[in-house]
């Protein structure tokens, strides 16, 4: 794996993460009765998107980690994810025959 790839591989885990850290804990207008004119009932009031941001970042370096450990390791390649998806030749059509 080179640096951009793994720095490609940190950003979908990021992201993919932080869009499900996202709406926890979020407080809305609504549920603080506290309504501005012209405002959805739903827009957030209090979403502390600083500290959702970093323990998103925190999370995903330790599932980036274990991503990277697996791929350098070699314990799971993509010939074996291609051969269970059902996608990859078989062991023996895939031989050059002379």
């Amino acid at each position: 794996m080179g640096p951009v790839s793994g720095i490609v591989l940190f950003a979908i885990v990021w992201f993919m993460l932080f869009l499900i850290i996202l709406p926890i804990r979020i407080q809305t207008q609504g549920d603080l009765k506290d309504i501005v004119p012209g405002t959805h009932a739903g827009a957030p009031e209090h979403h502390h998107l600083k500290k959702k941001a970093l323990w998103c970042t925190g999370i995903s370096l330790v599932i980036w980690g274990a991503f990277v450990a697996i791929i350098l390791s070699g314990v799971i390649s993509v010939d074996d994810l291609e051969n269970w998806m059902g996608r990859g030749a078989p062991a023996a059509a895939s031989e050059i025959s002379e």
